[in-house]
């Protein structure tokens, strides 16, 4: 027992737990007794009967499905202070829910780890026994190897930030829940434990949930280096030696290679609508990147130097390490070098020989690194030293560790993406052709123009046109920087809302007017478009067929290595026609594309745009992977990582390897078994493209030619708390007015997911689901719903959002909305329940969640928490609003219930 035994809450009583999660209710239980007693130190004993008083009473509402009259009306136009503490004590509840579930997830691993022979569903080693099951033989597997590459790339982009302060504190309640399941612990050791939790617990109460101060990007690149350096960075070699012992198992001498698992972020290069963002926050990204990287090096360098204390008159030492000691003697000071009690230490020497190597390559001193290779090529020479002379078991397993880190964080950390919106680029080239019109010119004209700028022999300076001089300062940044920092340093330069050729052939262009070009004269980046809407899905095609018809840029990829990047918006599309339409849009962009990729002869390769909810993209990973359609993936899985995904899926060290080891078990599945090929695919396709046309029209109906609804979403939302949060460097909007158009996809999901609803995600798609039911027979819906894994997957997505909609709690937001309530609400309402018996129908079900009781326990277990949340938020909303929005308490509180809410129903943007 991990924890003192507390009483089970009643609450939980009727929940499902199987045997296998009864540690789970005890730690949900124990915890949430724990935050009461917190709450009634902190607060009093008063105010924790009246946490129970409305907890209860919002348990009974959802038993007897009630309505929310009795449950609002208690929150009702209480003081601001006991406002802010109710939500903030019922989010401090479901934290605690959320923490027990993800060490519960920690409990399963290591259950079946223990278990010896089951291995884990989705993990490496059943993979890897499922693929030699298969008939992939050594030689099959290598090879794919050899090209494989999973890629989470963290963006700035939050719908949750959640302060490094409070990751501190979760990471402490983690650790000391974690050391509970040794059952060899001592009275005092448990005592210990739980002192450690009270007080983490009671710290976070104490501690603000957001900044007083909007972040800027620097405070951005801050929180996601945390998950690089804390986190990824520490369990990179695990993962690698969970996959080894897993090939050790299944195909004997395959080894796990270095290049599978790869980094990258946006932070900092991402200038899409974000004025904060350029040239020199390219630059210090850059720098400050290294000095992480560079500094998590010597640290691990010094603990390795204390255990490889070797005396050259105990064992031999290679010739090459001696030697090497003598080149970095001559070549550093003399104050750096090693303390002469050292001198019959040879490794341990050499380790502060490199360490004072690394010291002056962070100060820019020319005795430090020209790169990344000198210093793993250093670590292989102790490596190859220690093997040589019987030291496999006297420190190359740790120096190993280091060698996988330092192969895969070099001195960059992770790779930089670049991001623009392609109408930047078309301001930057009217200035400097100094044609105002340029925009406007249809696809040839423009081409026509671009052309003479492709050539190698092309100028590549410019006299800066005061429009263009932010734009080709970039890429000066970026031709300065790659000497320093390599190529790895920088990922992808992604162009939003790209349209044609004319777009792509444009960043060419002003890469080299900007001087960016390396010794051969050729442009060393890899340019990806973004199609994001659903036309522009649909264009993408015909687009990259023009840009491989243009000679200059088939040179240019096959300078290269022959590999076009295509990046997929999930936000905008699903923003732009509803979730059938662009998961449609996106599967059938795959398809067309990965068909083009043979006929051209050119390796397409898919970065794929998923935010956190379902309305972006978000889902499983490994599920997704698995639906995509067949030869999408070959062997490449690059996806963006953002909001409360972060958090969830890489904020504790376990669940991080978890989840890229279902990613990567994922991407070799999907690469060597691929599933079979389906004849039945084709008339599918057929329907659900009839299907999304369908759910489009009515999604677009509502949204967007409806006069009246821009003015409901504003008031049936808290979009105008969203807009005032202080949770990203960006502008919630991309200009223009106050309307759906020019408002970015996360804010627009976020604040559905806010007023429970969830509308973003499933309206639209009860009527699209019925047509294709009246038209082609349920049994057909049903057969594509059962082996189909696009369909079925989205089919899910839909459950796991319906499940999570409240339209009892949603109407009240709707309320605020005045006349347009009754106008719209019933519309909404009825759209909801279409799409419930729709799904229901083809999954014959009766209820939501049939087949996902673990899925249906959580949302019961918080339940309780967020939807007294939600009526406050209501509440509070109508008494800022009816202010006048003043930035005071009143916005504090409203703020504190974002947050909230956020946590609560996770997804959220």
């Amino acid at each position: 027992m991990p924890l003192p035994a507390a009483p089970v809450d009643d609450s939980q009583r009727e929940i499902d737990f199987p045997v296998t999660d009864e540690p789970l209710r005890e730690d949900v239980g124990r915890l949430g007794a724990l935050v009461g007693e917190i709450l009634s130190e902190q607060v009093g004993a008063d105010f924790l009967a009246e946490v129970e008083r409305i907890r209860k009473a919002a348990i009974a509402r959802r038993e007897s499905d009630g309505g929310v009259e009795v449950l609002a009306q208690q929150l009702s136009h209480l003081p601001l202070a006991r406002a802010e503490d109710l939500v903030r004590a019922f989010a401090t509840y479901f934290s605690a829910v959320n923490l027990a579930e993800l060490v519960h997830r920690i409990r399963r691993q290591r259950d079946y780890q223990r278990a010896g022979a089951s291995a884990q569903p989705g993990g490496l080693r059943e993979v890897a026994a499922a693929l030699r099951d298969a008939g992939v033989d050594a030689d099959e597997l290598r090879a794919a190897l050899a090209g494989c590459l999973v890629q989470p790339v963290f963006t700035a982009h939050p719908t949750e930030a959640v302060r490094r302060a409070l990751l501190e504190k979760e990471r402490m309640i983690v650790r000391a829940l974690v050391a509970g399941f040794d059952e060899q612990r001592t009275p005092a050791e448990r005592r210990a434990d739980l002192a450690i939790i009270r007080t983490a617990l009671t710290a976070a109460w104490q501690t603000e949930e957001s900044a007083p101060e909007k972040p800027t990007v620097a405070d951005e690149l801050e929180h996601v280096s945390f998950y690089l350096t804390e986190v990824l960075y520490r369990i990179l070699p695990v993962f690698h030696e969970i996959f080894e012992d897993a090939l050790g198992e299944n195909f004997p001498g395959v080894a796990s290679p270095d290049g599978l698992l790869r980094f990258g972020s946006w932070v900092g290069g991402d200038m899409d609508g974000n004025p904060n963002v350029g040239a020199e926050t390219i630059a210090a990204t850059l720098a400050t990147q290294r000095a992480l990287v560079l500094a998590a090096y010597r640290a691990d360098l010094r603990n390795l130097a204390q255990l490889l204390s070797q005396s050259a008159t105990r064992v031999a030492i290679s010739a090459a390490v001696l030697a090497r000691i003598d080149d970095y003697r001559a070549l550093l000071p003399p104050e750096t070098r090693p303390r002469p009690r050292w001198q019959d230490m040879p490794y341990r020497a050499l380790l502060d020989l490199i360490v004072q190597r690394l010291r002056a390559t962070e100060a820019g001193l020319a005795s430090g690194y020209g790169n990344a290779a000198e210093f793993t090529t250093d670590l292989e020479l102790i490596g190859d030293s220690l093997r040589s002379h019987h030291g496999e078991q006297a420190g190359w397993f740790a120096l190993r560790r280091v060698l996988r880190r330092a192969r895969c964080f070099g001195f960059h950390l992770a790779t930089l993406d670049v991001r623009q919106d392609s109408r930047q680029h078309d301001i930057a080239l009217a200035a400097l052709f100094a044609d105002a019109g340029y925009a406007a010119r249809d696809i040839e004209q423009r081409l026509a123009l671009l052309r003479p700028l492709l050539l190698a022999n092309a100028c590549v300076s410019a006299a800066d046109a005061p429009a263009a001089v932010a734009t080709l300062a970039v890429f000066r940044t970026m031709a300065a920087s790659l000497p320093r920092y390599g190529r790895v340093a920088f990922g992808l330069y992604i162009i939003s809302m790209s349209r044609s050729a004319a777009d792509v052939l444009a960043v060419l262009a002003l890469a080299r007017l900007g001087g960016c070009v390396d010794g051969d004269g050729a442009v060393p980046l890899d340019i990806a478009p973004l199609f994001e809407t659903v036309a522009d899905l649909q264009a993408s095609q015909d687009v990259l067929r023009t840009l491989f018809a243009e000679p200059a840029y088939r040179d240019h990829l096959a300078r290269r290595g022959g590999v076009q990047w295509v990046m997929l918006g999930y936000s905008d599309s699903a923003k732009d026609g509803g979730l059938i339409a662009s998961r449609w849009a996106l599967q059938r962009t795959q398809v067309e594309l990965t068909e083009l990729s043979a006929q051209a002869g050119i390796v397409i390769r898919y970065f794929h745009g998923r935010g956190g909810s379902v309305s972006r993209g978000g889902s499983k990973t490994e599920r997704a992977v698995i639906a995509a359609p067949r030869g999408s993936i070959n062997g490449v899985l690059r996806v963006t990582e953002q909001g409360e995904v972060i958090h969830r899926k890489y904020g504790i060290r376990a669940i991080a390897l978890r989840n890229l080891e279902q990613a990567a078990g994922a991407v070799l599945r999907a690469t060597l078994r691929p599933r079979a090929a389906e004849p039945r695919e084709v008339r599918w396709r057929e329907i659900v493209a009839v299907m999304a046309e369908v759910a489009r029209g009515h999604y677009r109906g509502l949204v967007y030619d409806t006069p009246e609804f821009p003015e409901y979403f504003r008031a049936a939302t808290p979009i105008d708390v969203i807009e005032r949060l202080r949770i990203g460097s960006r502008p919630s909007r991309r200009g223009g007015s106050g309307g759906v158009d020019s408002l970015r996809a996360i804010p627009w999901v976020f604040s559905w997911s806010q007023n429970r609803a969830g509308l973003t995600a499933w309206y639209g798609a009860g009527t699209g689901l019925s047509a294709a039911i009246a038209e082609h027979g349920l049994a057909t819906i049903q057969e594509m719903a059962s082996d189909w894994p696009f369909l079925v997957m989205m089919l899910d997505d839909l459950e796991m959002v319906l499940a999570k909609s409240d339209m009892a709690i949603f109407e009240r937001y709707s309320q605020l909305a005045g006349p347009l309530h009754a106008q719209l609400y019933p519309r909404i309402a009825e759209e909801f329940s279409r799409t419930r018996e729709a799904l229901l129908m083809i999954k014959g079900q009766t209820g939501l969640l049939e087949g996902d009781r673990r899925f249906r326990r959580s949302i019961r277990l918080r339940n309780p928490y967020v939807d007294p949340i939600s009526l406050l938020q209501v509440d509070l909303l109508a008494r800022w609003r009816e202010a006048g929005r003043p930035e005071d308490a009143l916005f504090a509180a409203l703020v504190a219930t974002v947050n909230g809410i956020a946590a609560g129903v996770q997804n959220t943007g």
